[in-house]
C-alpha cells in the first residue's frame, strides 16, 4: 500500500510542453489542492493513521448535519470531495486540523507520482476492444465470426466455462491507479501540477495524486543526472 502523502485534485485536461532539447512532451494538467485537513486518524484511537482531506466547495444548504459539525470543528468551508490519505504517524503529526496543504508543499518537478481515479466508462465492449484480442482472418472461409472470441471451454471435461475467462462485458468506469508518472512541472501559485502521460478519468474528474513508492529511485536518478552535468 502506498502510504506517501498526497492531495485530492481535478483533472483539467491535456496539453504539451517543449523540453530544453526541443522535444514535445505530452502532459496532463491537474488542479491538485489546496486541500484542507478536517480531521486525523491515530493509531491509539482508530487503529491506523491518516489525514482527512477536503477539496473544492459546495453550498452549505447541501451539507448534512453530521458533516456540518466536522467542518465547524476544523473551521473549514463545506467541501465537494472528502478523502482519507493513509500516512505514517510522523507525517500526521506535522499537520494540524484546519491547515491547508498546497501543491508546493508536497510535489517537486522531476519526482514520480501515483495517480488514482475512475477510468472512462466504455459501456458494453467486445473482446477485441476490451482484452485486445486479434480478429479472425477475413477470408472466404470465415463466416460471421470476424470479431468473436472463439472457444471458451471444453465439451465433456469439465463441461463448463472456467471463472475469470476473458469475455465481452462492461468496460471501464472502475478504480485505476497509474504508477510511476513523472512530474513535468509544478505551479504553486495556481495549485497546478503537470504530469507526463495520461491520467485516468474524464475531464473534470476527481483524482488523488500521491508521492510514488518509487520516489527514492527517482531521486537517485536526479542526483546521478546532476552529477553527470557538473562533470
Amino acid at each position: 500500500m502506498n502510504r506517501n502523502l498526497g492531495l485530492i485534485g481535478r483533472k483539467i485536461g491535456c496539453t504539451q510542453l517543449f523540453s530544453e532539447q526541443g522535444d514535445a512532451v505530452q502532459v496532463t494538467v491537474v488542479e491538485a489542492g489546496p486541500c484542507t485537513v478536517i480531521g486525523k486518524r491515530t493509531m491509539a484511537k482508530d487503529g491506523y493513521s491518516a489525514l482527512r482531506l477536503a477539496f473544492g466547495e459546495k453550498p452549505e444548504r447541501l451539507v448534512k448535519r453530521p458533516e456540518r459539525g466536522q467542518y465547524k470543528a476544523s473551521g473549514a468551508k463545506p467541501a465537494r470531495v472528502l478523502r482519507e490519505i493513509r500516512v505514517p504517524e510522523d507525517v500526521t503529526a506535522k499537520f494540524e486540523v484546519g491547515q491547508k496543504i498546497g501543491v508546493g508543499d508536497v510535489f517537486k518537478k522531476g519526482e514520480l507520482v501515483d495517480v488514482t481515479g475512475t477510468s472512462k466508462g466504455r459501456g458494453m465492449a467486445g473482446v477485441i476492444k476490451r482484452h485486445k484480442f486479434n480478429s479472425f482472418v477475413a477470408g472466404h472461409g470465415t463466416h460471421e465470426y470476424f470479431r468473436h472470441s472463439g472457444s471458451i471451454g471444453q465439451n465433456m471435461t469439465p463441461g463448463r466455462t472456467y471463472p475469470g475467462l476473458r469475455m465481452p462485458g462492461h468496460m471501464g468506469a472502475c478504480r485505476v491507479t497509474t504508477v510511476g508518472m513523472r512530474v513535468a512541472g509544478v505551479d504553486p501559485e495556481q495549485d497546478v501540477i503537470l504530469i507526463r502521460g495520461s491520467v485516468p478519468g474524464h475531464r473534470n474528474a476527481v483524482v488523488v495524486v500521491r508521492q510514488s513508492h518509487r520516489l527514492a529511485e527517482a531521486r537517485a536518478q536526479l542526483l546521478t543526472a546532476k552529477a553527470a552535468k557538473k562533470k
